[in-house]
């Protein structure tokens, strides 16, 4: 892959990329900038998953419970979903035409119960993380909540919900009857950034999760959707068959009553690599008059980069910061590869921590 890069440096590869037909690397290695570093380093967990609502009907929640016991010996600070974040959201419901009416779930109910639209309800909730106290009250707790879910964010509203006691898990302070329906379904949602990400968050007493996953770079824009999704799935099926072994492992240990191993065998580097190369080589080598293939590969990157952008964003002012990023097992390999170029921050080996 040639590097795009800036003024100088850039016509300084020209030279021996034409003369010698050879892909130019970055000459300025960024990555030990940070070697004498003053301070603690920020500490990122990636553990990739596989989306729950996949999972068989005879799903048991409490087949995580392990798993949650390991993530909170961890003890993030912070913990990232693979959700899109309110900002984005109201940036979709704003641009419907481009985006569809469908790019987030509704907050009209949360808007009618709050009085605040997603902006005021972010701003504000914002607002109280700031001074958010040890202990908050029930009131708070539910206040805050309701500001969560008007703000597209429901697994912070859960996290809060959860932390209540049985008794205080009302409507009040914000949240109506109709909320407080929401928040009871989410307790059997098939979704690991409800069953993991927001009962560790929980359970570890934090105030959030991070919703940091990003679309508005990979909504392709193509004349023929259609063959663009035929192209794609073409590229696919002329690959994979290595990966297609380690699939079948991991749906066996899918059935377990702990969940655990079907973790470590999804975040073994070997099926991590099967899995990039199954969805990346062939569809780099496909044969395509539109060159779609290469074109969702383009998407594919912008939503990864995206990703990781939001990611640090969510310790930007907290160096030194232990974070633990819950995100589908395809993204992992460049979570890892490019959350670990950043300053000041070392990727902890998920591995170690599912021991």
């Amino acid at each position: 892959m040639v590097n795009r890069l800036p003024g100088r440096l850039a016509a300084a590869c020209l030279v021996p990329l034409l003369a010698l037909a050879l892909p130019c690397r970055a000459q300025v290695d960024l990555t030990n900038l940070d070697r004498d570093m003053a301070g603690p380093r920020a500490q990122v967990a990636v553990l990739g998953t596989v989306h729950l609502r996949e999972m068989p009907d005879s799903f048991d929640p409490a087949s995580l419970d392990k798993l949650i016991d390991k993530l909170a010996a961890f003890k993030p600070g912070i913990v990232t979903i693979e959700n899109e974040n309110g900002e984005e959201c109201d940036l979709a419901a704003r641009h419907a035409a481009k985006y569809g009416a469908d790019y987030c779930p509704s907050v009209e109910a949360a808007r009618k119960a709050t009085g605040l639209d997603a902006a005021a309800a972010m701003r504000e909730a914002n607002r109280l993380l700031k001074t958010w106290p040890a202990q908050p009250t029930p009131a708070q707790r539910r206040h805050l909540a309701a500001l969560f879910l008007a703000s597209y964010d429901r697994a912070s509203a859960y996290v809060q919900w959860l932390q209540l006691p049985a008794s205080e898990r009302r409507a009040g302070d914000g949240l109506d009857a109709a909320l407080v329906e929401q928040l009871g379904k989410l307790a059997v949602r098939k979704d690991e950034t409800i069953m993991i990400a927001a009962r560790l968050a929980a359970r570890l007493g934090l105030a959030r999760v991070h919703a940091v996953d990003n679309h508005t770079g990979d909504l392709i824009e193509v004349p023929d959707i259609k063959a663009f999704v035929r192209s794609i799935e073409a590229a696919w099926a002329s690959g994979g068959a290595t990966f297609e072994e380690f699939k079948k492992r991991e749906k066996a240990l899918g059935v377990a009553p702990d969940l655990v191993p079907l973790y470590r065998a999804i975040n073994d580097p070997q099926a991590l690599r099967a899995l990039a190369e199954a969805n990346i080589v062939p569809s780099m080598r496909a044969q395509s008059k539109e060159g779609y293939p290469q074109i969702w590969v383009g998407g594919w990157e912008i939503r990864n980069l995206r990703m990781v952008a939001n990611i640090r964003e969510t310790f930007r002012e907290q160096p030194g910061a232990r974070v633990l990023t819950i995100v589908g097992a395809s993204h992992k390999p460049w979570f890892d590869s490019w959350l670990g170029q950043l300053q000041g921050v070392d990727i902890v080996d998920v591995q170690g921590v599912l021991e």
